[in-house]
């Protein structure tokens, strides 16, 4: 879909790499210009494996003049720069968009901070969890004592990494009828806030804090079970149909007029469901949702996830050999066909230098 777009990707770690990646395996062409000591990334090698496949790397130590001279040269033909240092640092560097604009000016210029250009945070030192926490997401995620529970997830990097392509993709629709490039300044916050959308509304005309009250476990029919071997089983029956499927294939048809009534202990019904979860193994509820149409799912640990979504009689998204495991973007079943390993550092110099001379 992107294939002749190409991408001049500065940027480290995750957020900015992944977005460059969903570019790549959009079809774009993507150079990563790294420091001498490479992407900040490859200290985690297998954080840096999982978000540089399909690029191509060159190392520029852009505080001199030769190579911030072939920088200017690659930006001169390329599409988009992705940059994700604090603001200034471009400025300092002489890669601003005002001074990119000068080489190119039709570029698509993308810079991803956590908070933003402008206002009094902008240089404020932030990570991950600290993005949740004030934008009321980490809040969402309480156990029964009330306290947060702290996430695996990085949700603001891969949130607002889909919100930078969502962007960019817009800007090069933009471009294609306009002519015009864009400066695009994308906060980790806007994801986040964006995701928020129902909560937000929700709260400033009711004062409930947690967003659509069904949807937060308090009902019996959307739910989270712990079943006979300590494992968990997701129910969400939340409209009457599959309610009424899970409590008949349950042998239990009084169930039915207590579709939403609440989780709490003092409900004999929900008592009667929890012990009835109970009585089961994880194995034996993965039969059972597959034969009852009813919105019932198991909570799969890493290694299972991988292993459903890696065959083909399941939505395949994962591609493993014994060298190594690729996880698409997007739904597309050549992608693993085109998916290159993460680069080497500086493994295409030469090759990126004459190529992108000749054009």
């Amino acid at each position: 879909m992107l294939e002749g777009v190409k991408v001049i990707d500065f940027s480290h770690y995750l957020p900015g790499p992944f977005a460059s990646l969903r570019l790549a395996d959009l079809g774009a062409e993507v150079v990563k210009v790294e420091p001498p000591t490479g992407d900040l990334g490859r200290s985690l090698a297998y954080l840096f494996e999982a978000n540089n496949a399909n690029k191509k790397s060159i190392v520029l130590d852009l505080k001199k003049e030769a190579d911030l001279q072939i920088a200017k040269d690659l930006i001169k033909q390329a599409d988009i720069v992705i940059e994700s240092f604090r603001p200034g640092v471009m400025n300092r560097l002489r890669l601003a968009y005002e001074d990119v604009l000068l080489i190119n000016e039709a570029i698509i210029y993308c810079s991803i901070t956590g908070y933003g250009q402008q206002g009094k945070w902008t240089s404020f030192g932030s990570h991950d969890l600290n993005y949740m926490a004030v934008t009321g997401v980490l809040a969402q995620l309480k156990d029964k004592t009330g306290r947060p529970v702290h996430p695996s997830l990085t949700f603001a990097d891969l949130i607002g990494s889909i919100v930078a392509v969502e962007q960019i993709v817009a800007a090069l629709y933009h471009r294609e009828r306009t002519g015009k490039g864009m400066y695009i300044d994308l906060s980790l916050l806007d994801g986040l806030l964006a995701m928020m959308n129902n909560h937000f509304v929700i709260e400033h005309y009711t004062g409930k804090k947690n967003g659509i009250e069904q949807l937060a476990g308090t009902i019996i029919s959307y739910y989270i079970y712990e079943t006979k071997d300590e494992r968990y089983m997701s129910l969400a029956a939340l409209e009457k149909k599959f309610w009424k499927n899970f409590c008949l294939a349950a042998g239990k048809p009084e169930w039915i007029n207590y579709h939403h009534s609440p989780a709490r202990k003092e409900n004999p019904v929900f008592q009667e469901i929890v012990q009835w979860f109970k009585t089961k193994t994880l194995p034996e509820w993965i039969e059972f949702s597959q034969t009852v149409d009813c919105c019932l799912t198991p909570v799969l640990e890493a290694g299972e996830a991988k292993a459903w979504f890696s065959k083909e009689d399941y939505r395949k998204m994962i591609h493993i050999t014994k060298e190594r495991i690729d996880v698409a973007t997007r739904y597309d079943n050549q992608i693993f066909t085109k998916r290159k390993q993460a680069p080497q550092l500086d493994e295409h110099r030469q090759e990126i230098i004459e190529k992108w001379q000749k054009e």
